[in-house]
């Protein structure tokens, strides 16, 4: 028995004093605004106050904590300080996914309560012990430097955000009342600070069963079962599930064409951490079993590891329908570019090569799923909700009507949770139980098991002739998909289509391949493939504009797309390319930084800077398939306004996106509207969160949906459909001009369940197929942007510190400012992470303090320049900016380290030791 105060309570809780304090805090007291992310102290989820001084509650013994006080995410707002910093956190966009949000609250309350006034270096140092993905950290820092203007109970708007929203309003009325260009505070933001937010390990049913996974220790091996009956005997509270317990078919995958991955492995398995068996039972009777003690007998097969090996002749195929171990080949040819290139006066050539990057969203998966009659329910973290209970369905044998999938706050996705990872599972042992069953994946577990970016080796020659015109591009990449297709088609057929860069270039030939191996599985990972394809085509415009002799930034000035240009399918570009105007946002910053590396450059010889430029383009949504989404808004007798979306938040903002959008098209505030996210239930199919498409499709859906709700409010108060709309409890006030028209609610006949009025949207991208010709439509819409990065090298070392990024991204319009920039931010952080650290190694770098990415101090300054070319398509002229902040900055970080030094890093990451081999060997040259 423990005593503990938490949040001013005093508690006596029954626990062995070894047992963790996050334990102790998130299942014996319910605080689960409490996060693990590691259970190691790597992460700082889990940060609490322990008698006032932050530290790690998954490293603190509960005895530690006898007699001691423990104030968590949920007690912070007793005291004014600490509510202004949860609201300073809100107002900033210091939140975005929220699940580091609670660690990053408590070590700032930490450092207030010492230091009320931090400055920037303070701040960074006193939450260097917490990790984020999202946020790219500037925006929290911002927050905590600036928590003392949010005192007041009605605080003035953040340093900098006021002056922006003040003048977009004066632009706009949509943005005065919260709509389009309004730096609007996410709406979901409260919760995200208090602990409110409930993400997929923070709920489950009473009595709900535990499952856990026994994975394989070896990537490619043959295995049997022996006797679990004797098994079962020992272990009698413990059902195991093997592949013979999947009830209808043991196979799903993102495609129903390539359902190629098994729920649990049928005696064969392609990866080390397939799941081949499931232990179900109370948590402490199934934590007791060791992985050891299930009888399983194996025969280890040859590694088909990397891409040589798979592609060799003997090499053995790893599925049957892919012949060579190729599961797809992707293709853009236009005109003959062999011709082309040896025509041209200039031909800039390379090979390069990337590795395996884990997502590292700081909330492993988790979910529990429960069996109701004749319908499974899942309440999962997912970016995909609609695909997964078709595959969960596919999975039972049983219709989708009969899969409800409910979304749970998502810990960050980028691409890592659009395939199932404990979906299957957990459904199938609920579904064959008939009882509650939940699943939370270490972070080990996590890491071993679920989706990476796609290694790539490619090799391209780029031309152009006298003037510096880029004539033609031969371009190849070969992709190491890992044992199971996932996203390995959508990466093989969106890399050729944008291998050649945001550039005209008459003549191409770019293919592609995903290739089957025994690695760690390839899947999303924001950008499709395309970071990988941009540092190829970065480093040759560089090359070819020195060749030539003209500026670098001149030369993509020269080159790049603008409207009235065909793309390499044929596309004539006819509005909203904003390539040129990034580029001539970033001249005066080039300039004066070509100037500084000069001038620093010429006093040192250990220390070398650079400036590097890196440019892209990205096509929102899918490739040339359909891409529809689905919205409904309704109008409630109380007057409020309802806006069911299917579109999941996984920390990008799409909610207080698609309520801002909502609230310009009815012509109301923000803050008349409600939301209803993510279940299947409730929800139309806004299709999956990934290719940067929310804002772009399901803006234009939720526009349409709000058109439609004023439409028909209009008719029948017989006024013009673009009539003031006025929202009074239980009653609507129509204006148009002198006239005025009041509708009572309370009377009316419902048109939908509760719902007096409804309007639909459904909004489906203009694509086409390619034809046989590679011509088509691809994308409807294309998002440019241009970034800039400063560079410092130590050359004894091979370290490379980045001092600055300017990035200028064409947006279309900005809905939201301050979102804009913390998914710039985020995506800067991540490719900053392409570029200098990260690189996955199946089975040695399963956790976070091996696997390294970014953290406060990594981060440099970063200036952004909103260009918006509007897109007429877009809502309100909008398009994405998920994955196009990300692909442009690695290419800018390595082009700026070939400026500094003059060796060009051809495998990524550029870590310290590949750097500096680079520049012995350009030494010894």
């Amino acid at each position: 028995m423990i005593a503990i105060e938490v949040n001013g309570t005093r508690h006596e809780v029954d626990v062995a004093r070894e047992t963790r304090l996050t334990a102790v805090l998130r299942d014996g007291l319910g605080l689960t605004g409490t996060k693990v992310g590691c259970d190691a102290g790597d992460c700082g989820a889990c940060t609490v106050l322990l008698d006032g001084a932050q530290v790690c509650a998954c490293l603190v013994p509960a005895g530690q904590a006898d007699g001691r006080a423990v104030t968590t995410v949920e007690g912070l707002g007793r005291e004014p300080g600490f509510a202004a910093l949860q609201r300073a956190f809100v107002a900033h966009g210091a939140a975005q996914c929220g699940i580091c949000t609670p660690g990053m609250l408590m070590a700032a309350a930490d450092l207030i309560a010492r230091d009320p006034q931090p400055d920037v270096d303070r701040v960074k140092d006193a939450l260097g012990g917490v990790l984020c993905r999202c946020t790219g950290y500037l925006k929290i820092v911002e927050a905590v430097v600036d928590w003392r203007s949010f005192l007041d109970d009605d605080p003035r708007p953040a340093n900098g955000a006021g002056a922006v929203a003040a003048s977009s309003a004066a632009a706009s009325g949509g943005a005065a009342r919260g709509g389009v260009g309004a730096r609007l505070p996410k709406v979901d933001g409260p919760r995200k600070v208090d602990g409110r937010e409930l993400f997929g390990a923070d709920a489950a049913p009473v009595g709900c069963l535990t499952l856990r996974v026994v994975r394989s220790p070896h990537p490619h091996a043959r295995f049997a079962f022996g006797d679990l009956a004797a098994f079962r005997r020992t272990h009698p509270a413990v059902r195991v599930l093997t592949a013979a317990d999947v009830p209808g078919n043991n196979r799903f995958g993102v495609f129903a064409v390539h359902r190629d991955q098994p729920v649990l492995a049928d005696g064969y398995v392609r990866l080390r951490g397939e799941a081949v068996a499931a232990l179900v039972g109370p948590a402490e009777a199934v934590a007791r079993v060791r992985d050891d003690a299930l009888p399983i007998a194996w025969t280890v097969l040859p590694p088909v590891s990397g891409i040589d090996a798979a592609l060799r002749d003997d090499a053995p195929l790893l599925h049957e329908r892919a012949p060579g171990n190729v599961l797809i080949a992707g293709r853009q040819v236009t005109g003959d570019a062999e011709a082309a290139l040896a025509a041209c006066a200039h031909v800039a050539e390379g090979a390069f090569e990337t590795g395996f990057v884990e997502h590292a969203y700081i909330e492993p998966e988790a979910g529990w799923a429960v069996r109701r009659g004749d319908r499974i329910e899942i309440f999962v973290t997912t970016q995909t909700p609609y695909m997964d209970r078709d595959e969960i369905a596919w999975i039972l044998g049983i219709a989708p009507d009969r899969v409800r999938i409910v979304p749970s706050a998502v810990g960050g996705g980028f691409g890592g949770k659009i395939d199932m990872s404990v979906q299957p599972l957990i459904a199938v042992a609920a579904w064959v139980l008939g009882h509650p069953v939940r699943c939370v994946y270490t972070r080990p577990e996590s890491m071993a098991s679920t989706t990476k970016r796609h290694p790539a080796r490619m090799h391209a020659r780029l031309g152009c002739d006298e003037a510096g015109r880029l004539r033609a591009i031969s371009f190849h990449a070969d992709f190491n998909t890992g044992p199971y297709a996932s996203c390995g088609p959508i990466v093989a057929n969106r890399v050729p289509i944008h291998a050649m860069g945001p550039y005209r270039v008459p003549a191409v030939r770019c293919t592609t391949r995903a290739i089957y191996t025994t690695d760690a599985i390839g899947g999303a990972f924001r950008g499709f493939g395309v970071p990988q394809a941009a540092i190829v085509h970065e480093a040759l415009i560089d090359e070819l504009a020195d060749r030539v002799g003209i500026d670098r930034l001149e030369f993509r000035l020269q080159n790049a797309l603008a409207v009235g240009d065909a793309t390499a399918t044929g596309q004539v570009l006819e509005a909203s390319v904003g390539m040129r105007e990034c580029l001539e946002a970033l001249r005066p910053r080039w300039r004066a930084a070509l100037d500084d590396c000069r001038t620093f450059n010429e006093s040192r010889t250990r220390h070398r800077r650079g400036v590097g430029l890196g440019c892209m383009w990205y096509g929102i949504g899918n490739t040339s398939q359909p891409n529809p989404s689905r919205m409904r808004v309704g109008l409630t007798r109380a007057g409020r306004v309802v806006l069911f979306s299917g579109a999941v938040d996984i920390g990008q903002g799409v909610n207080t996106i698609l309520v801002q959008i909502c609230a310009d098209a009815l012509g109301v505030a923000a803050s008349d509207i409600d939301l209803v996210t993510g279940d299947t239930d409730r929800t139309l199919d806004a299709g999956k969160s990934s290719a940067s498409r929310q804002t772009f499709i399901s803006g234009n859906a939720a526009k349409q949906a709000a058109d439609e709700l004023r439409t028909k409010l209009a008719r029948l108060a017989n006024v013009g459909e673009r009539a003031e709309i006025v929202l009074r409890p239980g009653v609507v006030v129509l204006r148009d001009g002198a006239t005025e028209r009041r509708i009572g609610l309370a009377e009316l006949p419902a048109e939908e369940n509760d719902l007096v009025f409804v309007g639909h949207g459904r909004f489906d991208p203009p694509t086409t197929d390619l034809d046989d010709h590679d011509r088509g439509v691809p994308y409807a819409s294309y998002a440019f942007a241009a970034q800039l990065a400063a560079v410092e090298v130590d050359t004894a070392l091979g370290t490379v510190s980045v001092r600055e990024i300017v990035a200028a991204h064409d947006v279309g319009r900005a809905v939201n400012p301050t979102q804009v920039e913390g998914q710039i931010h985020g995506g800067i952080a991540q490719g900053l992470g392409l570029a200098l650290m990260e690189e996955f190694v199946p089975g040695r770098t399963e956790n976070l303090h091996d696997y390294l990415i970014p953290t406060f101090g990594d981060m440099p300054r970063i200036d952004i320049v909103l260009v918006e070319s509007p897109e007429p398509l877009g809502p309100f002229g909008a398009k994405g900016i998920g994955e196009p902040a990300l692909v442009p900055t690695a290419p800018a970080i390595l082009n700026a380290i070939h400026h500094a030094t003059g060796v060009r890093i051809r495998r990524v990451p550029a870590t310290p030791d590949r750097v500096w081999a680079a520049l012995a060997g350009e030494v010894c040259g």
